[in-house]
């Protein structure tokens, strides 16, 4: 291989032939038009201080995944571009596993960005057996360099401009519009981000900051995973004159929060540039990132993606107290902003503003809100779905135990055939009546894209009554 520029003060990007370390799915790319590439891009990165002025300097050598449209004519004009989550001891692109049937359907371009050093070479995670990809594989890794998380902001910033350059990274597509995107703690140095590094880099069209919590990500690069005064920017609220548009898609467990402070202690209103979505029943990690997301290749049978999201008991190796979430919703949704914001940045319509979830009483600093609910243990209020508004099953987004993980996986009770009975007096028919009135809804109130009205009408039909 060709060796690297040392440090560039331009960023130099180079192929890297052979398949990268990411998990991109089960599925077939070049069965859905789709084509992976993996880049090494190097430069010189600078850290940045609270008023956003650039303070050290360092090397670094970082690797990207592109995965675009084979057919240059399917090309949307819109790269989403994915701070990897690094929450599990490896690359992780959460992004792309929950939205990516949108992603393909609509024609984007995807780029997966290994920002952070524990997905290079380690460090502090959440996993017992963590696979950064110097241990993955050393040969083809080795010449990574990643001299901290403080570079991690700028790092990003620097493959934006990368791709928005002329050049062979989209193979001769044309970016028109970038999305920066994260999930976690990806979501919580975006956050960080879109306060003090973008007014300065103005580098993306748009941001989508999914499942962030309470907290900003830090500037001096310290773990999220072990907060502290200097890791952590508690109750963050995104700044009043954001650059562009910023969709922030929050699920129970990201409001009411657990060891981790919730978002309801950052939340602020909608604003000329800001739409805040909190979905009803849906939690941090549920069946659709775990099972679903990775054989979702759209060609599925309504049977086998039943059976992906039929309920789970076990979590991180252990058993838990109650099934993993599994109601599609989140998935849904998430596909929804996507396109929504897309559409924000090209005419200038903001996606429909919604209610947030409904918390009981006023909770005192420190304390843990609880959600308002239902007689069937449904969160009130927040962005509505079929899947609670005609419910087969409880399905929340905190409450479970059994491992140190559980709280982030929600939990899911399917109702027993009395209760269904009890609900649907008419039976499936009725079931399927009311199902499709409230997906209507959602689909014209712009949370669900039309686009995925059959599938989840068919998936509704085939699982009433049983356990998915």
């Amino acid at each position: 291989m060709t060796e690297m520029p040392i440090h560039p003060e331009v960023p130099v990007a180079r192929l890297v032939p052979g398949k990268p370390f990411l998990g991109l799915g089960e599925y077939d790319l070049a069965a859905l038009g789709y084509a992976a590439q993996e880049f090494f891009v190097a430069g010189t990165a600078v850290s940045y201080g609270v008023d956003g002025v650039q303070l050290e300097r360092a090397p670094y050598v970082t690797r990207i995944v592109v995965v675009k449209p084979i057919d240059a004519t399917r090309f949307n004009g819109s790269v989403v571009v994915e701070w990897l989550n690094v929450s599990g001891g490896r690359d992780a692109p959460v992004e792309w596993v929950v939205a990516h049937r949108a992603m393909v359907r609509a024609g984007f371009a995807y780029v997966g960005v290994s920002a952070q050093k524990v997905g290079i070479d380690g460090g502090v995670s959440l996993n017992s057996a963590p696979m950064p990809l110097k241990t993955a594989d050393p040969e083809r890794y080795g010449a990574l360099i990643h001299p901290g998380d403080a570079f991690a902001y700028d790092i990003f910033s620097q493959i934006g401009r990368v791709l928005r350059a002329p050049g062979d990274l989209l193979g001769g597509l044309a970016a028109q519009r970038l999305i920066a995107a994260g999930v976690s703690q990806s979501a919580m140095y975006l956050a960080t981000y879109v306060n003090v590094v973008d007014p300065v880099a103005r580098v993306f069209d748009g941001v989508l900051i999914h499942s962030r919590f309470g907290y900003g990500a830090g500037l001096n690069g310290a773990s999220v995973l072990r907060p502290g005064s200097d890791s952590v920017l508690p109750a963050l609220r995104q700044r009043d004159d954001l650059r562009v548009p910023v969709l922030i898609v929050e699920t129970e467990t990201d409001v009411v929060g657990g060891p981790a402070q919730g978002y309801y202690w950052a939340r602020q209103p909608d604003a000329p540039h800001l739409r805040v979505w909190e979905i009803a029943g849906a939690a941090h990690a549920d069946n659709y990132i775990f099972r679903v997301g990775s054989m979702d290749s759209g060609f599925a049978s309504i049977e086998a993606l039943a059976a992906a999201y039929a309920p789970i008991d076990n979590s991180f190796g252990q058993t838990l107290g109650q099934p993993v979430n599994f109601g599609p919703q989140h998935h849904y949704v998430v596909e929804a902003a996507l396109v929504g914001l897309d559409e924000w940045i090209k005419t200038g319509t903001a996606p429909a503003a919604a209610a947030p979830l409904q918390v009981d009483g006023s909770p005192a600093p420190g304390e843990t809100p609880l959600l308002a609910r239902d007689g069937h243990g449904i969160a009130l209020g927040g962005v509505r779905s079929p899947w609670v508004d005609v419910p087969t099953a409880r399905l929340a987004g905190a409450g479970n135990d059994g491992s140190p993980g559980a709280w982030i996986v929600g939990l899911g009770e399917p109702f027993d055939k009395a209760r269904l009975d009890r609900l649907y007096p008419g039976g499936k028919a009725e079931y399927l009546r009311r199902f499709e009135a409230a997906l209507s809804a959602a689909i014209a109130a712009g949370f669900i894209l039309a686009q995925a009205r059959k599938e989840i009408l068919d998936l509704a039909a085939f699982s009433y009554g049983g356990t998915a």
